[in-house]
């Protein structure tokens, strides 16, 4: 695969807000190994591999399982996830996959059981994030960097 083009340099001043908000989410409260499980479902549902790269690489230094790491895309047949962590993981997808789901009702109000007004808008934005950034990774082809040696050796 090769890179389009580095969305951080041709547009600096459109990114910066981005990474803004990214800094305002990570103060929004969420316990970070929700965010990260957050981040990788969202990026495995839009088959973003820059970002799984980024983000699984980011859970396993936070502390996280590979097993949970393997088994998030089946994460409903899974015991390894919280209540609080499949409300959000449904409430990821819904919104992941929104033209299909129209964010469901029961979806809904899961989340309202698990999470405070505050906390639902914070993982809501969470959630919208994760998706534009696989939207520009995905678009201007981002090669993780494993990817990238691969790619330089061959």
């Amino acid at each position: 695969m090769t890179p389009r083009l580095n969305p951080h340099q041709a547009a600096p001043e459109v990114i910066r807000p981005m990474l803004a908000l990214e800094a305002a989410l990570q103060e929004g409260g969420l316990e970070r190994p929700l965010v990260h499980l957050v981040k990788t479902r969202a990026s495995q549902i839009n088959g973003c591999a820059f970002c799984l790269h980024m983000h699984t690489a980011e859970a396993r230094a936070d502390g996280e399982s590979e097993q949970r790491l393997y088994l998030l895309d089946a994460w409903r047949e899974s015991p390894l996830y919280t209540p609080r962590e499949r409300a959000a993981l449904a409430w990821t997808e819904a919104l992941t996959r929104v033209a299909e789901t129209h964010a469901p009702d029961a979806d809904y109000e899961a989340l309202s059981e698990q999470f405070s007004p505050q906390e639902q808008v914070v993982l809501t934005m969470l959630i919208g994030a994760i998706n534009t950034w696989n939207r520009l990774a995905i678009g201007f082809r981002s090669v993780h960097p494993a990817g990238a040696a691969a790619a330089h050796a061959a």
